[in-house]
């Protein structure tokens, strides 16, 4: 009963909409109506539409996310290892992280034109920061303890990052992970909005120019049921599999 309780202030809201797109309050040319949307948002399901166009922004943010992600955690490792190559690499680092991640479109158009690799390019340049953030800062929260023991133990620094550092740090990054996931999804639509000429964001584009309303608000609803089961898909990873793999750490 207390989770229906949540569902409330939305079925109000939707009423209400309802209600003000029928009898003329809001504007029907902007606004539409839910059960307007509803239909619209249906009808591109069962034509595939959606379902393709969701694929397209999905692969790109996916993989920008996973190289993102092997490019923030490794180069974090590092940087949190060793004080001294911070200081060479620090100021780089800190010089390119403010650059919007926007910024690079017109780069990746130059270099990969249209398409999935240029997409790809912006997302993983934007997904890499928040982890390698993350990554930086739980290398540093480890126990000294641990990394002395592996130094007695005479552990090379790969063995002593991947069984020593990398399971007392999981739980971290995956915060970091669910961060730059959120990131990987915005930034690969703001892309499709602006550019190139694929997935959700340019759907809604094209149904906005097409003075088709309720499209565009069953896209936009779309993107945020498919962010939250994205999201709910990395929290259940975290709680099934990341937290045994800290606890046994890697054999």
């Amino acid at each position: 009963m207390g989770r229906l309780r949540g569902f409330v202030i939305p079925v109000v809201l939707v009423l209400l909409w309802e209600i003000g797109a029928r009898v003329g309050t809001l504007p029907h040319d902007t606004m539409s109506q839910p059960s307007d949307i509803v239909v619209a948002g249906w009808n591109a399901l069962l034509d595939g539409e959606l379902l393709l166009a969701t694929w397209q922004t999905f692969e790109s943010a996916l993989l920008g996310l996973a190289i993102g992600s092997g490019i923030g955690i490794g180069i974090g490792i590092l940087i949190g290892l060793s004080p001294t190559l911070e200081g060479i690499v620090g100021p780089t680092l800190d010089t390119i992280r403010p650059v919007p991640s926007v910024a690079l479109i017109p780069l990746a158009l130059l270099i990969y034109g249209f398409g999935v690799r240029m997409e790809v390019l912006v997302v993983s340049f934007a997904a890499t920061w928040p982890i390698l953030i993350v990554t930086v800062s739980a290398v540093r929260g480890v126990e000294p303890r641990l990394i002395e023991v592996a130094r007695m133990l005479q552990m090379s620094n790969f063995s002593r990052a991947l069984r020593i550092v990398l399971p007392a740090i999981m739980a971290r990054i995956a915060i970091g992970i669910r961060v730059s996931a959120s990131v990987a999804l915005v930034v690969a639509v703001t892309v499709e909005i602006v550019l190139n000429p694929q997935g959700l964001g340019y759907n809604m584009i094209i149904a906005a120019q097409s003075l088709r309303p309720e499209l565009m608000w069953a896209e936009m609803l779309w993107v945020g049921i498919a962010g939250w089961a994205f999201n709910t898909m990395l929290l259940t990873i975290d709680r099934r599999w990341l937290r045994r793999f800290q606890a046994g750490g890697v054999r």
